[in-house]
């Protein structure tokens, strides 16, 4: 009898052991993801807050972090520099006049 007792509390490889830790594992990457989607929120709207991007010297992610810009714009920004005023942008069909209209208070040139 003590030896069954002594087995209940081992784990050799048990179906529903492994299960759990299927499911914890999915639940901890899950939870990661949430928390870096939070944080790179945060940060974006932290960054929209801030004082305006000089899109001369920028980095990518400064430049993501403006509202509407993704990466690929953003590298396109950062291939076509320098610029003289940051209407640059439109002129150079970078990013439309409506796109514009949202990040111009936000962005300058010097």
């Amino acid at each position: 009898m003590l030896g069954a007792f002594g087995l209940a509390g081992c784990d050799h490889g048990h179906p529903r052991t492994n299960e759990i830790r299927h499911e914890a594992a999915k639940a901890t990457a899950e939870a990661e993801h949430d928390v870096k989607t939070v944080a790179h929120d945060i940060k974006k709207d932290i960054g929209s807050k801030t004082s305006s991007v000089n899109i001369n010297h920028a980095s990518e992610s400064d430049l993501e972090a403006l509202p509407g810009i993704g990466a690929h714009t953003a590298h396109r920004i950062i291939a076509a520099r320098p610029y003289d005023s940051a209407h640059d942008l439109v002129k150079r069909h970078l990013i439309s006049q409506t796109e514009y209209d949202r990040i111009s208070s936000k962005i300058v040139a010097d």
